[in-house]
Formats: structure tokens, C-alpha cells, sequence
């Protein structure tokens, strides 16, 4: 390893991580005294479509919602330590997220540099003339209408630039996760993008640590299987990272979870299709030869990422609207609350069987084989279960917002329609988001870099 590592941390691995789960990294960073990156990675493909059509409502939304809640209680200290913060939750709009992160800093007596990264919202671009289909995506039909969204994936390179023209804070947009750590390392070590086995060991960097707590112990928590000690105070991971690619994963000291060979192997593997090509904008990174190694207490020593040369390519998903979800649910208990759970859900698909629209209706009942079960019901039909206990009954309606919202009302009317003794009716009808993924030219996405506020782009 280096002498002088550079530190990476994570403050949250999905838009609606918990809050306050940056303040111990930037902490421990502070106390290291070596600045450093905090890294947010709050996009999904499902968030970005809500934030674009956020957006197209309200010019100064689709940033990520949480964003007051995550900055607000370390903005100050981690820009006071030196460290800088890059993140993806501008989502569909990276200058709204600029403008309030600028409000915010202004609050607190600061002045930071902030730099905005666009280029990724392809919707109505030439660039998408000769798109091809992500062969991903198999024989899932073409969604009909127009797209709301079209977000390409760019790479590591603009917040290697923001930051090496001297950015305190960088937004993003849609960018490829492991980007947001790789870009910092570019920056501060000078790689150069050719180098492709340290662009791999920083694309790694990147993997590890843009799902938060889930390589600290959280996701990969269960118990009796495999153990978490103070789950409810799980600590978000820290890289330490040398100028050869190698690296230590850690977390915060005091803080709960554990870090070892296991949750650093299990989210090394997560969600890369092939170790021997995990396909991002800027490297193809090759697990194969990685080397994990337990240095000491939640300290594991991660080397041996090889590169090679990235997609031609570069992938975009594309959004369209899609039907309505209604979801509706009631509860039964005492003697004979099977039965009249399962007669609620007969009563149900009854009624909406007759309705003008009918829409396409799924009844589960939580406590016997549901999550293994079909939209029939036919393995719950075949394992009865016992006959008295607490059941309830979970509904799932698809189909036009008119068929959805009528369908959840015959739920609620069940109160008093019968079966006898239902209760803790919840329901929620909310519109349906589809995506698709095609394959772009690299050279027709032209990611961009300004600093919000001047006059000059970087």
C-alpha cells in the first residue's frame, strides 16, 4: 500500500438511505485529517424517471428529494476538513441541486466551489438516431408512447475534471456508480484514463463502496446465519486508497456492522453479470485475479483488479409511462381468520371481475406461501394452514388509474360488506414507470462541466 492513501467514504448508497448515516464517515474522516472524497449514490433507474417527470411539473424540482437532509448536518464539517463531496442527486435537475446546495452553504457562512455535470438527459438528442436495443432486456415488449426520459450512463472523467479545476462539491446526474469514487482518484492521482488497471482497482473502489452499508454489513445481515453486531448503528464503509489501486475497506470506529472477507466478497459480486467483464463507461473491470485479505479488525485489503479496454457503446435507459399500481390491503384475526381471509380475496376478484375495465388483480395472504406463490393462488389453495391466527390480505391491481382506484375501494368497502371482523385497510394508487435500455454511440454523448454561479465553464 502507499504511504499517504487517499480516503473515500460513503454517505449513502440509495435516494432514501438513512439520514444521518454520513455524519460518523465524515467524522473519522476528519479525524484522519487527510480530506478526502464523501461520495452519494441516490439514483435508481426508478428515481430518475420520478424526478424527470418531477421536473417537467415544477422546472425547480427532480433533484433528490432527501438532499436538505443529507448535506444539512455535515456540509460544514466535511467542507471545514477538506473533504469534497460529489454525488448523484441531482437526478433530473443537477443545476436545482446546485442552487440549493449553493442556499444552503450561503446559511452556514461557506463559499464552496460547485461544480455541475451535465450531458446525460438524451431526451430529443441526435444521439439517439442509431441507439440499439440492450440485448439485456430479451424479448420484454417495446413500451408504446413517447419517452419521458432518456439518461445515459457517462463515466468517471467530468468529476476528474470538476475537482482537478478545483470544485468543493460536484452534482451529477445520471452517472455510472462506481464513477463517483473513481473520478476523485483520477483527480488526486493523476491516473490517466489508459491506465486501465488502475482505472479498474478505482472502478472497484467505486462497486464496493456505492451501495453504502451493504458492504459493512447491512444488506448482508442474517441472523443465525450470518451475524451483525449493532445492526441499528451500522457504520458506512471508508476506502483507504494507495496510488497502485490497491486499497483497504474499513468503517467508522464505534459504529455497528462488521466488515470482512464475506461482505466484501458478497457486494464485490453484486449486480456485475460477468466478474471477468463488468461492463462501465470506462473500464471493463475483471474480478478474477482480485485478492481480499482481513488486515485487522473491519479491515479488509482488496488488490488485483485488471482492465480492459471499455464498451464502444455506452448505455441509456429510456422511460415511458406505464399503467397505474393500485395496492390495497386488509387484515383478519382470531378463529377462523383463514377462512375469511380467503374469502375476502374471492369477494375481490368477484367484484372486480365485473367492472367495465377490469384490471389484472393479484391476492396474497401474508403468513401462508405468498411470496412463493403465483396470481392464481394456486400454491396457497393447495397448503391451507392453519385456520385461526392473524392474516392479511394483499392486493395488487394494474390497469388504468380510473380501474385501479375503483378496485381499492371495493377493498375498503369490505369494512362492512363482509367478511366479518376486517380491519387496518391501507391503500395507495400510484402511477407505474417502464424502462427500457438501448446502447448509444460514446462519441455523440458529450457530458459537460460548469461551476455554478460563474460566469465561465470549467
Amino acid at each position: 500500500m502507499g504511504e499517504t492513501p487517499f480516503i473515500i467514504g460513503s454517505g449513502a448508497g440509495f435516494s432514501g438511505d438513512r439520514i444521518d448515516a454520513a455524519q460518523p464517515v465524515v467524522a473519522a474522516m476528519a479525524a484522519m485529517g487527510q480530506g478526502g472524497a464523501l461520495i452519494f449514490e441516490t439514483m435508481g433507474e426508478r428515481t430518475l424517471a420520478l424526478g424527470q417527470v418531477a421536473r417537467a411539473a415544477d422546472p425547480q424540482a427532480g433533484y433528490d428529494p432527501y438532499l436538505p437532509q443529507y448535506l444539512g448536518p455535515i456540509l460544514k464539517p466535511a467542507l471545514d476538513a477538506g473533504i469534497r463531496i460529489v454525488g448523484n442527486f441531482g437526478c433530473a435537475n443537477p443545476e436545482g441541486a446546485a442552487r440549493l446546495i449553493a442556499a444552503m452553504a450561503k446559511e452556514r457562512g461557506l463559499t464552496p466551489r460547485i461544480a455541475v455535470v451535465t450531458g446525460d438527459d438524451l431526451l430529443g438528442s441526435p444521439a439517439l438516431d442509431d441507439a440499439v436495443a440492450w440485448d439485456g432486456d430479451g424479448t420484454l415488449a417495446q413500451p408504446s408512447g413517447e419517452p419521458v426520459a432518456v439518461n445515459v450512463y457517462i463515466g468517471a472523467a467530468p468529476i476528474a475534471e470538476a475537482l482537478k479545476a478545483g470544485a468543493d462539491i460536484v452534482v451529477t446526474g445520471r452517472i455510472a456508480d462506481p464513477a463517483l469514487a473513481l473520478g476523485p482518484l483520477v483527480a488526486h492521482f493523476g491516473w490517466d484514463f489508459d491506465d486501465l488497471d488502475r482505472i479498474a482497482a478505482g472502478t472497484l473502489v467505486g462497486h464496493l463502496l456505492e451501495c453504502g452499508s451493504q458492504v459493512s454489513g447491512g444488506y448482508f445481515a442474517d441472523p443465525g446465519v450470518k451475524d451483525v453486531p449493532n445492526l441499528a448503528d451500522v457504520g458506512f464503509p471508508l476506502a483507504e486508497v494507495s496510488a497502485d489501486g490497491s486499497f483497504v475497506v474499513t468503517k467508522p470506529a464505534g459504529t455497528g456492522g462488521r466488515v470482512d472477507r464475506m461482505t466484501v466478497l458478497e457486494q464485490m459480486l453484486y449486480e456485475i453479470h460477468d466478474p471477468a467483464a463488468y461492463l462501465t463507461p470506462d473500464v471493463a473491470l475483471d474480478l478474477t485475479q482480485a485478492t481480499i485479505t482481513e488486515v485487522g479488525e473491519n479491515r479488509v485489503a482488496v488488490a488485483g483488479a485488471r482492465g480492459h479496454a471499455a464498451p464502444q457503446r455506452l448505455k441509456a435507459t429510456v422511460s415511458y409511462r406505464g399503467e397505474w399500481l393500485g395496492e390495497a390491503e386488509i387484515s383478519y384475526a382470531g378463529p377462523n381468520a383463514r377462512a375469511r381471509a380467503e374469502l375476502a380475496a374471492e369477494v375481490i376478484r368477484t367484484r372486480v371481475s365485473r367492472a367495465p375495465e377490469p384490471p389484472r388483480m393479484r391476492a396474497d395472504i401474508l403468513g401462508t406461501v405468498s411470496v412463493f406463490d403465483d396470481d392464481g393462488g394456486s400454491l396457497r389453495a393447495a397448503d391451507r394452514g392453519p385456520a385461526d391466527g392473524e392474516y392479511r390480505v394483499r392486493f395488487a391491481f394494474g390497469g388504468s388509474e380510473t380501474a385501479v382506484r375503483a378496485a381499492n375501494h371495493e377493498v375498503n368497502a369490505l369494512y362492512c360488506c363482509g367478511p366479518a371482523g376486517g380491519g387496518g385497510v391501507r391503500i395507495s394508487a400510484v402511477p407505474r414507470f417502464v424502462t427500457r435500455s438501448v446502447l448509444v454511440r460514446r462519441e455523440a454523448v458529450r457530458p459537460h462541466v460548469a461551476f455554478y454561479g460563474e460566469e465561465v465553464p470549467a
